[in-house]
């Protein structure tokens, strides 16, 4: 209930911002900065503090309120957050704030001398896998990974010819933007589920276990495991409608 609320608040102040009023526009800046803080605070550690992040990914958000168009059909929170992403990423970018701490600099080199380790036994490692081998998050091995990745220009061919594809060719495609956003969406929708429900769905979709398998190995019944998922389910569909 309280999700729908908020949900219908939005678009009655959408509606009203894209009319001109300037109230409902900033009402809107406030009813979605901790949309902004949970993006923003992806990126601590790269040479920027989070206050300013903040202000960077309201830009973003601002952007979004000026050119989301209801017709789209979508949530405003999924339209608005590759928009909130994409301008502190062009910040980091432009401003060369790309900093790398040394504690990050020697965590990916850990993460990589594992990888190399685990290939060479003829294992294919995921993230998850390399960063339990080093003791630390899934998050904290995506940042430091990610940190020390080179940047590639979207002018860069795909394949290294002259008549391949250019990385910006790949990353155009409208329907892959889509996808994109709409994982991105459920991602977050996703974390906002307590500890339990986020392990039925990590047990259930990403491992694909039966919901028996699911209620053995977090001692609940079957049952239960099938009620608590018809209510994430029904959770996970509001938020990203």
């Amino acid at each position: 209930m309280e999700q729908a609320g908020k949900f219908s608040e939005n678009t009655t102040l959408l509606e009203k911002s894209l009319a001109g009023d300037e109230r409902a526009t900033e009402q809107l800046l406030i009813n979605n900065t901790p949309l902004v803080r949970s993006i923003a605070t992806r990126f601590v550690g790269r040479g920027t503090d989070l206050e300013d992040l903040m202000q960077i990914g309201c830009l973003g958000l601002v952007k979004a309120i000026r050119t989301f168009d209801p017709a789209r059909g979508c949530a405003f929170s999924t339209y608005a957050v590759p928009l909130i992403f994409g301008e502190i990423r062009r910040h980091l970018r432009d401003d060369g704030f790309l900093k790398v701490s040394r504690t990050q600099k020697r965590l990916a080199a850990r993460l990589c001398a594992e990888k190399e380790a685990m290939t060479k036994e003829g294992l294919e490692p995921r993230v998850e896998e390399l960063a339990a081998r080093c003791g630390v998050s899934r998050e904290e091995a995506v940042f430091a990974l990610d940190a020390v990745a080179p940047v590639r220009s979207l002018s860069e061919t795909l394949w290294g010819d002259e008549d391949s594809p250019t990385l910006d060719d790949a990353l155009s495609d409208p329907d892959e933007e889509e996808r994109t956003f709409d994982r991105l969406a459920l991602s977050m929708s996703i974390d906002k589920l307590p500890p339990l429900r986020r392990k039925i769905i990590l047990l259930r979709y990403y491992r694909d276990l039966s919901q028996q398998q699911t209620a053995d190995l977090l001692g609940l019944t079957q049952v239960k495991v099938s009620r608590e998922e018809k209510r994430i389910l029904a959770f996970l569909r509001e938020e990203m409608t």
